[in-house]
This record gives structure tokens, C-alpha cells and sequence, in this order.
């Protein structure tokens, strides 16, 4: 069993706050990110996924393809976009580092299993916010 990883970079803006709490609230949980109009990161993103060689190619998985699978499922809806605004798939969400993994885990599994890609399995996303921001889901 191997482990695959590609990388991406993307730039985004946010606002992380709940409608549902008052600014002076949404200041004290959320501080300066909860500005009204948001801020912006420059971010990473890590997938990775599972599985074994195919014996006929030598590959796991061909990277093109995982690269196109992010690129259409992830990176074209979310680079230079307001993820609070732009991003179908976040509207109603606190865009939390978070909450954005747990979205992207979700639509890359739902890809992967509407590809029928049988021989691979999602293993971990990371987004890194920030240089010392980072959160990583993985298979449980």
C-alpha cells in the first residue's frame, strides 16, 4: 500500500463569523477575522490518497488525473473568490480552516466515488491557512 501526495496553491478571502451573534460576540470569539469584510489567505492544499501499484502502468494513480479531480471539484470554485460569497459549497458555513477541509473531503469522496476509481482511496486533506495554521482530516 502506497501513499500519493499532490500539492496545489490558491488564493481566497473569508470572514469567519456567525450571523447569529452580535459583532461585539462575533469580535470576541472570531477577533480581527471577523472584520465585515473579510481577509485573504494564500493557501495551501494537500491531498493525498491511498492504494496500491497497478502492475500493467507501474502507477498508483496517474497524476494528471488527481490533478484534474481537484482543479474541477476544488480549486477552480475557490481561487481568488470570497468564500463566504462565491463558493456554493460553503454558503450557510462558517469558512473555519475547519469547516474548509471537512467541505473538501466531502466533495473529493463524493468525485472519487462518482468516477468509480475503485483502486484508490482518499487518505488526508491539509489546507494550510497560514504558515502556522494548518488542519489535516484523514480516513478514520
Amino acid at each position: 500500500m502506497l501513499i500519493l501526495k499532490r500539492h496545489f496553491s490558491f488564493c481566497a478571502s473569508h470572514r469567519l463569523y456567525n450571523p447569529n451573534f452580535s459583532d461585539e460576540k462575533n469580535k470576541l470569539i472570531f477577533g480581527k477575522c471577523s472584520g465585515k469584510n473579510g481577509h485573504g489567505h494564500n493557501y495551501k492544499l494537500e491531498v493525498s490518497i491511498k492504494g496500491n501499484i497497478d502492475p500493467e502502468t507501474g502507477m498508483m494513480f496517474n497524476l494528471q488525473k488527481l490533478k484534474d479531480i481537484v482543479n474541477e471539484s476544488i480549486i477552480n470554485d475557490v481561487d481568488h473568490k470570497h468564500l463566504n460569497f462565491d463558493v456554493s459549497w460553503l454558503q450557510g458555513k462558517i469558512p473555519t480552516t475547519e469547516i474548509f477541509v471537512e467541505c473538501i473531503w466531502e466533495r473529493l469522496e463524493e468525485k472519487l466515488a462518482f468516477e468509480k476509481i475503485d483502486n484508490i482511496q482518499l487518505q488526508s486533506i491539509t489546507v494550510w491557512e497560514t504558515e502556522n495554521n494548518i488542519v489535516t482530516k484523514i480516513r478514520d
